[in-house]
């Protein structure tokens, strides 16, 4: 826009108003000619109508507003209230009523969509939303707090026309009222002077009733007023005696429409209630401080300690404290105040002589052995440890301090004051436990201790100072299955504790060794430490006589490198290599055995290692044959022979006296037995016939035949005399024929 006076135009649409368009028209039109001037003052005249059209009030947006909350509108050309001399909307609203629909009826459906503008104090649920062609607006809003919302509006605005106008906005002023209840019901109207008293109030809306901290000053009754956990709470202190009425005018947050002129008012109708206010009695002054250590510092120096105000106190001067409200009671501390504080406290020297607890009684302050007021706290010692123990899980307190890696144990401290105490399990972590014991005298801590920590001692500081006790950190020593120990006597290696009963081995068996799976031990699961061995070796012949006995005691097995513990493991009484039995043998080597021999080997843990029941696994190695091969005389009896050929028509030969069989003869074991022959022989030698002739003929005929002789004989162990039956073909020397033989036998066992 140019300047009046420096060119011939003028902008289209300058506001220029009152006296500043006045004062620029007459310097516009005082520069122009004559011929120019009747157009100019046409010009300056329209201009002038243009100003006075746009200073004209503009027709209001809307024609109508309604806001429901819940079940009930309030209407813009209805529901208007005065405040501060300014019409408000208001809408009355319930505790949890935050949500609203907005209806909105514009006064020109044709002149433009409406707008409604954003706020801090209320989400759009919904936009804005036209209906029925522009008839109406509508939309959904929270309102966020209403309990403390101040300066609520709604601000709608509509866009710039084509006529060139600016947007056109309007703001609707709302007032949330909400009708708030608030009552005194107490159970006990008797005060005394200088003893604060606190109420509770009920009150159906207690965040819209506000609170006054400050105490009242000059009435009979002062008071103040105040919010804990979300209750009311009225706090009286009496000054005067008898009965007093306490007037108490309350104000609300939020506004509420009187009944008769619909105006907004805070107050809400005031409180009265009569109290009866009975002289003073002893006052309780609260501590600061609820724990006071009795030592050296404290006994001469003293401590910091702020204290209520009496009211009567005087600086620079000291108060006795005593345990008792009688004179004559035992000195607990002294008191010295110094200064006033500006809360209505006061900053003392305490210094304490004795211990207390605030469970045993009150302690009282006294003046000229006169009891003023009372307060309480504990006087405890010095924290002090005099005691240690570890439970393990699963196990029984002990006195022991051991911990083992890995593992979860509960370690209970006892001493005098400990709960005052802050002790710190050093490079441990204490796990939290519902169950934990904690008084002045025992506490209970659940302690993890890492499983790959590398300390041999864990101490135990109370807030930053040592306190003497440590937790000794002990490799795990607990027995394992015995799977880890491997033997092999000619086959592969096998565990020992797959060997379970007699292992009958038929053939030689050159060497047993033993070996160690070191690797089995420790799992990153469960760790067991070094493995204590004992080895009881006993060897024995076929009878069972005793050949050797050896026993080697304090085999020590290390788990190998793949335990996390391998690196504290090393012995140079760890076990390398593996156990030879031969090597230990001295009598008979395990290649010398005779038939059905035993090697028992037991294998244990080192009971004396341990506290706890170690495992034993038997090894028991039988050396088993198949056959036994034997030369045998043996006196046949009474046999019945048939000889083959010679033309005979009876070659039968009559039962005979007692014959002498030499044979070299092959026994038979029982495969599912030990040293236990089968019933039965083969064997093949010499046998003469009626040997012994124990006949009256003189001529009785004797023979001597090679023969194949089986023999049959009881089963029973125990017998020395036997009569076996044999069954046999055999060729008579002396003849030259064949025979079959049949009959028994004697058979005597030595």
């Amino acid at each position: 826009m140019q300047r009046p006076g420096v060119g011939p135009y003028l902008c289209t649409g300058c506001r220029w108003v009152g006296s500043r368009f006045s004062s620029v028209a007459v310097f516009y039109l005082s520069g122009l000619r004559a011929g120019q001037l009747l157009p100019a003052l046409l010009l300056v005249l329209g201009l002038a109508l243009n100003v006075r059209a746009q200073q004209a009030p503009l027709p209001p947006l809307l024609r109508e507003l309604s806001l429901r909350l819940d079940t009930t509108a309030f209407y813009l050309s209805r529901n208007m209230a005065l405040v501060q001399d300014e019409p408000h909307l208001y809408f009355s609203y319930r505790p949890g009523d935050d949500a609203a629909e907005l209806r909105i009826t514009p006064a020109d459906p044709t002149a433009g969509p409406l707008h409604l503008q954003r706020s801090a104090d209320f989400t759009l649920l919904d936009s804005l939303t036209a209906m029925d062609g522009g008839q109406y607006y509508q939309a959904k809003l929270r309102f966020r707090n209403l309990a403390d919302a101040r300066f609520l509006s709604l601000t709608f605005q509509q866009p710039a026309v084509a006529s060139g106008f600016a947007p056109r906005t309007q703001t609707v002023r709302l007032l949330p009222v909400t009708r708030t209840t608030l009552e005194l019901r107490p159970a006990d109207t008797e005060l005394f002077v200088g003893e604060e008293k606190v109420f509770e109030l009920s009150s159906n809306n207690s965040k819209n009733i506000r609170l006054s901290p400050e105490w009242t000053r000059g009435q009979d009754i002062d008071y103040r007023l105040d919010r804990e956990k979300g209750t009311l709470r009225l706090h009286v202190l009496p000054n005067a005696l008898g009965t007093r009425v306490l007037t108490l005018q309350p104000q609300t947050e939020q506004p509420f429409l009187t009944d008769r002129n619909r105006r907004a008012t805070f107050a809400l109708p005031p409180l009265r209630q009569e109290f009866t206010v009975k002289a003073s009695r002893l006052r309780f002054l609260s501590v600061d401080k609820k724990e006071v250590t009795l030592d050296e510092e404290s006994r001469r120096k003293g401590v910091e300690l702020i204290l209520d105000n009496g009211r009567t106190f005087s600086l620079k001067r000291t108060y006795r404290i005593e345990d008792q409200e009688e004179a004559g009671g035992t000195l607990i501390a002294e008191l010295f105040t110094r200064q006033y504080l500006t809360n209505d406290r006061v900053l003392c020297w305490l210094r304490v002589y004795n211990t207390h607890r605030q469970a045993e009684s009150y302690l009282y302050i006294k003046e000229n052995d006169q009891a003023k007021y009372i307060t309480n706290f504990n006087i405890s010692p010095p924290t002090a440890i005099t005691g240690l123990s570890v439970r393990h899980r699963g196990g029984d307190w002990t006195s022991t301090n051991t911990v083992n890696p890995g593992e979860t144990v509960d370690v209970r401290l006892e001493g005098v004051a400990l709960l005052r105490g802050r002790f710190h399990f050093e490079d441990v972590r204490v796990v939290p436990s519902d169950s934990s014991v904690r008084s002045d005298a025992a506490v209970v801590y659940r302690v993890q201790v890492p499983v790959n920590i590398d300390k041999k001692r864990i101490a135990i500081d109370n807030a930053g100072q040592s306190t003497g006790f440590a937790l000794a950190v002990r490799e795990f020593q607990k027995p394992h299955p015995l799977d880890f120990v491997g033997v092999t006597f000619g086959e592969a290696v096998r565990p020992i504790t797959r060997l379970n009963g007699p292992i009958l081995y038929d053939r030689t068996i050159r060497d047993v060794v033993f070996s160690f799976n070191t690797g089995a031990i420790d799992s990153p699961e469960q760790l067991y430490g070094k493995q204590y061995l004992t080895f009881e070796i006993r060897t024995q012949n076929a009878k069972g006589d005793l050949i050797e006995l050896r026993t080697i005691d304090n085999v020590v097995v290390c788990p190998d490198g793949k335990s996390v513990r391998a690196p504290f493991y090393q012995d140079k009484q760890c076990q390398v290599g593996n156990i030879s039995l031969n090597n230990l043998l001295s009598a008979r080597k395990t290649y010398d055995f005779d038939d059905w021999s035993k090697i028992i080997v037991t294998v244990k843990h080192t009971q004396a290692q341990y506290q706890e029941p170690g495992f034993t696994q038997r090894l028991e190695l039988v050396l088993q044959r198949r056959v036994k091969f034997d030369i045998d005389i043996s006196f046949p009896a009474g046999l019945l022979t048939k000889q083959l050929g010679g033309g005979e028509v009876n070659n039968y030969t009559a039962f005979s006296g007692i014959s002498l069989a030499t044979l070299a003869q092959l026994s038979f074991y029982n495969p599912n037995k030990i040293n236990k022959l089968r019933p039965y022989k083969i064997g093949a030698g010499f046998v003469a016939l009626n040997a012994f002739n124990l006949s009256q003929n003189a001529n009785a005929s004797r023979d001597l035949g090679l023969v194949v002789l089986g023999s049959v004989y009881p089963t029973r162990s125990d017998a020395k005399l036997t009569f076996p039956l044999y069954l046999g073909a055999g060729y008579l020397v002396n003849k030259g024929k064949m025979f079959f033989l049949f009959g028994p036998g004697i058979g005597v066992r030595l």
